[in-house]
């Protein structure tokens, strides 16, 4: 057995390069750019009002103004304006040609049909955006690099970008093993249990970013196994086992996996829960062999399947360390690293009830993993401890 530390360096040290792809903006959210956007044309591409008012030439600021006309935001004509003129405009419309300011239309008044500026701090250039000044053609408009939040999406949208290049979610294929699971929603025969480990995967993968998963079922049968194994390699670029990692008469998974060509990196880690955690590789294809229990699944998802994705997509780790004070005292033996399902919050950490590896009811209120080492023999309330603060 090797220690978590020794596992998580294995595995970043066995990722590939990541692959990228055009995305329509309707569907980069939540991606990460991999190249600089350059900016094909200047936004705005023309002097334009950001208020509703009057534009005017600002040297006649101090004179009765003749109102010309107006220009709405939409406007697709020309519109000059002469000494002694205003012009009516709305917020967006381009600027008249030959006007340089736009006075607010609360600080006005007519009087015998001519405009009269009622504005002491009126000052040349206000309320006007300038050409190019949200971003000039040939500039980069973002960076590479820059995770894609709804403001992102719209900001490249207003610069009339349609698709953007950002590095390409994996594709993930989950494979259940188990002749004891049934689909939730059917009934029971003796010896079964309701599958969820495919549920709570697919669930933890949609909210990282990863948009294809496909979902394979296998009996306990290794033959059966290494053929399913061998189709979903072909078609994914990560590959989630569950259940049969451990050294059961049924647990085929190590057996499968060195049938397809898969290179062992690791079985087996110095914790609880999910000491049997498999990892491997076939060329660019990473592959985990996560326990069957649910909540020993679950824990190996955040704490080594998503920091995986979460690098191949170029996001930062989601999954947040802090060092808080222990609510209780929690006693284990030295040997093993226990992440115990735990609730934090006003600074102190409570472990939950229910730590056992098959129990998800504590796991569904917990917001973090309390993580003691495998030297520690626990802690004590009021002890500085180590939590892993999960994105839930």
């Amino acid at each position: 057995m090797i220690s978590v530390t020794e596992a998580k360096n294995i595995i970043l040290n066995n990722l590939p390069e990541r692959k990228t792809a055009f995305f329509p903006l309707s569907e980069a959210a939540g991606l990460v750019t991999s190249a600089e956007v350059i900016a094909g044309t200047d936004i705005p591409g023309f002097p334009q009002s950001s208020m509703d008012g009057y534009a005017l030439k600002f040297k006649d600021k101090n004179l009765p103004l003749e109102i010309s006309g107006e220009m709405a935001a939409g406007t697709t004509a020309a519109l000059p304006i002469q000494d002694g003129q205003a012009i009516r405009i709305f917020t967006g419309a381009p600027l008249p040609e030959g006007a340089d300011t736009v006075v607010m239309q609360e600080k006005i008044s007519v009087e015998n049909h001519q405009l009269i500026v009622k504005d002491e701090n009126l000052s040349q250039g206000l309320n006007v955006r300038p050409k190019g000044s949200e971003v000039t053609k040939g500039s980069v408009a973002m960076a590479a690099g820059t995770f894609l939040s709804p403001a992102a999406i719209g900001f490249l949208a207003g610069t009339g970008q349609d698709k953007v290049e950002a590095y390409r979610p994996p594709v993930v294929a989950v494979i259940l093993t188990g002749n004891e699971l049934q689909d939730p929603g059917k009934e029971l025969a003796f010896g079964q249990v309701y599958e969820a480990n495919s549920y709570q995967l697919r669930a933890a993968l949609e909210k990282t970013g990863v948009k294809e998963i496909r979902i394979f079922r296998a009996a306990d049968d290794p033959e059966t196994l290494r053929q399913i194994l061998e189709q979903a390699l072909e078609i994914s670029d990560m590959v989630l086992l569950n259940g049969g990692v451990s050294v059961g008469d049924y647990d085929f998974v190590t057996q499968a996996a060195r049938h397809c060509g898969i290179e062992e990196k690791f079985h087996k880690i110095r914790q609880k829960p999910g000491k049997p955690l498999f990892f491997g590789t076939k060329g660019e294809k990473l592959v985990f062999g996560l326990p069957g229990n649910p909540s020993s699944s679950l824990t190996c998802f955040y704490e080594y399947v998503l920091p995986a994705v979460e690098q191949l997509l170029g996001l930062k780790n989601s999954v947040q360390t802090l060092h808080v004070v222990a609510a209780h005292d929690y006693i284990k033996p030295a040997g093993l690293t226990h992440f115990l399902k735990a609730f934090y919050e006003e600074g102190a950490v409570t472990p939950l009830h229910a730590q056992e590896s098959y129990r998800l009811h504590s796991f569904a209120q917990a917001n973090c993993f309390l993580v003691l080492p495998e030297e520690s023999t626990g802690c004590k309330k009021g002890d500085m401890v180590e939590i892993h603060l999960l994105p839930v």
